[in-house]
């Protein structure tokens, strides 16, 4: 009976993960058949705080801005809901015009594209206070079409292979974010309700591998939380660390065991560490060993290594000694990856483990299995923020699925450049490993895109140094037809924590950076509305 009290009272001091507010905007990204001249749509706000017991303040503010990235706010929305675990939705009509001027004279907008901003705040003010941002693009074409001409990704690729004698690659498509009944994932799609209970679900890591497999998928990661191994969302007394352990290396043997009698289909198995409130998620998408910060009862250790809970500049330092690489889930610019008090505070260790960060995914419990999820998040600006703070990460598109739709949620997908094997043998996890360690990456919400960045022919994730003028040039494809509708090249400077800023809307530029160092990355956004992100390229200007 004592030992019960103890682990229901620990539990109940431990916030329940997936808790926090979620903020979405769903915004068609053209409109519709018959509003050509007005090109008026609605947005829908969608709000939801899934804690239990109370509402919670939710103040929100949604501005349109443009033509362009660095175009002005031209129209606002605000206002203030009471929101609870049930959520709400805004409905927002727009009737495609924006301020003409200082008196508010609204004109219809221009062609072009367009940028919406969700600012979300729950509890402002108080030590609880929560905060998200999100932003998407919508296109107002009544006349004909003027997007960007991108070469083609086979081009680019053949140009890459004949000037830089590189090596072929082969492009996975991988889903590197999803939970499985080793944590709080795993629900049937007609019994899935959110989070699971820990270890309560029926199904586990090789259900998630078939499914992925099936619907398509080159590659899948089942990161199952580090502090659900006791069976709790808490801190479960009664646990031993033998259970605990054998479950996550039963997982690492069933994903090595899946690979090898499935040739074509990479399965992963790791670890999404840490808590998301007043912490901050990050995968660890390769340790042999559970990593932990929970004891029972009896004080032992639920893990195998011992890592403080919340102490980031700890855990990279022994990922970087342990030659560990990880991917920053859902980043948010503020509370999260705390460093010395720095919200994604740089370390040098981090930035050596740190290959990843997931720029857009899709609601984490979603039950759609058809590819056509609307609830979907875009953490670029924190991207943004980790790499002004000196991370060297490529961007990530994945789905943090809980519910058993692994992978067909949507058609996001992480795309990962991997080393050509040998005619007839299939990617290993090695060369997986090995491509992400290189940044060899794009994020794309489309599974038939493929994008290419380089600057002087090399590939985008390298870092090199260069002298006198660079060129930067995107090329882009789509085996299901979509063309590009714009196109944004990006720069900022590591280390600085400044702004990064649009240097060019076409696909291929030519700068001369001043000495120091820079970064580049491009995004393109597709004629459905769909964005695709390429990795950075990271170039030492010498004077």
């Amino acid at each position: 009976m004592l030992l019960i009290t103890w682990s229901n009272t620990a539990a109940a001091q431990e916030p329940k993960e997936h808790s926090e507010l979620d903020a979405t905007v769903v915004a068609p990204f053209r409109a519709a058949a018959g509003t050509r001249t007005t090109q008026a749509r609605a947005f829908v706000l969608r709000l939801a705080y899934p804690d239990e017991g109370r509402t919670h303040a939710v103040r929100w503010t949604l501005s349109l801005s443009g033509p362009g990235p660095q175009g002005a706010v031209l129209r606002h929305w605000s206002g203030t809901e009471q929101v609870g675990a049930g959520g709400q939705n805004v409905n927002l009509p727009w009737d495609g015009r924006v301020d003409a001027d200082a008196r508010e004279r609204r004109m219809l907008a221009p062609d072009g594209l367009y940028q919406l901003r969700l600012l979300a705040v729950a509890d402002a003010g108080t030590p609880q206070e929560s905060l998200v941002e999100q932003q998407w693009h919508i296109q107002v074409q009544r006349g004909a079409s003027t997007a960007p001409r991108v070469p083609t990704f086979q081009a680019g690729l053949q140009q890459l292979l004949s000037l830089e004698g590189q090596p072929g690659y082969r492009i996975v498509y991988a889903n590197l974010h999803s939970q499985t009944r080793h944590s709080d994932g795993g629900a049937a799609l007609d019994a899935c309700r959110g989070a699971q209970e820990p270890q309560t679900a029926p199904f586990g890591p090789i259900d998630a591998y078939q499914y992925a497999q099936q619907h398509g998928l080159d590659a899948l990661l089942t990161s199952e939380h580090n502090h659900m191994y006791d069976g709790s969302d808490g801190t479960n007394g009664a646990a031993t660390p033998a259970k605990a352990i054998a479950l996550y290396q039963t997982g690492l043997a069933e994903a090595a065991a899946y690979t090898s009698a499935h040739p074509g289909f990479l399965a992963l198995y790791g670890m999404e560490w840490g808590v998301i409130n007043k912490g901050g998620h990050l995968n660890i998408i390769n340790s042999e060993q559970l990593l932990g910060w929970e004891r029972n009862a009896q004080g032992q250790l639920l893990a195998e290594v011992e890592t403080p809970k919340g102490d980031y500049a700890g855990l990279y330092a022994l990922m970087r000694e342990r030659g560990w690489i990880g991917q920053f889930n859902h980043p948010a610019q503020t509370g999260q990856f705390l460093v010395n008090g720095q919200p994604l505070g740089y370390t040098p260790d981090g930035d050596a483990a740190m290959v990843l960060c997931e720029v857009m995914n899709t609601s984490a419990f979603s039950t759609n299995d058809q590819e056509t999820e609307t609830r979907r998040s875009n953490y670029e600006a924190a991207c943004n923020r980790a790499l002004a703070a000196g991370y060297h990460v490529a961007f990530s598109s994945n789905q943090d699925n809980h519910c058993a739709n692994w992978g067909a949620a949507y058609g996001n997908r992480t795309a990962v450049l991997v080393a050509s094997p040998a005619a007839g043998m299939p990617v290993t996890r090695d060369s997986f490993l090995e491509a992400l360690r290189a940044r060899r990456v794009f994020a794309t919400m489309d599974k038939h895109a493929q994008l290419l960045f380089t600057a002087n022919g090399k590939l985008m994730g390298e870092r090199f140094d260069n002298h006198g003028p660079l060129q930067l040039a995107t090329h882009f494809s789509n085996s299901d037809g979509r063309q590009a509708a714009a196109i944004a090249i990006f720069h900022g400077v590591p280390g600085d924590n400044g702004s990064v800023t649009l240097v060019s809307d076409q696909a291929s530029i030519i700068v001369t950076p001043p000495p120091g160092s820079h970064f580049y990355y491009a995004r393109l956004t597709q004629d459905d509305g769909n964005i695709v992100w390429s990795a950075p390229v990271w170039v030492n200007q010498l004077p």
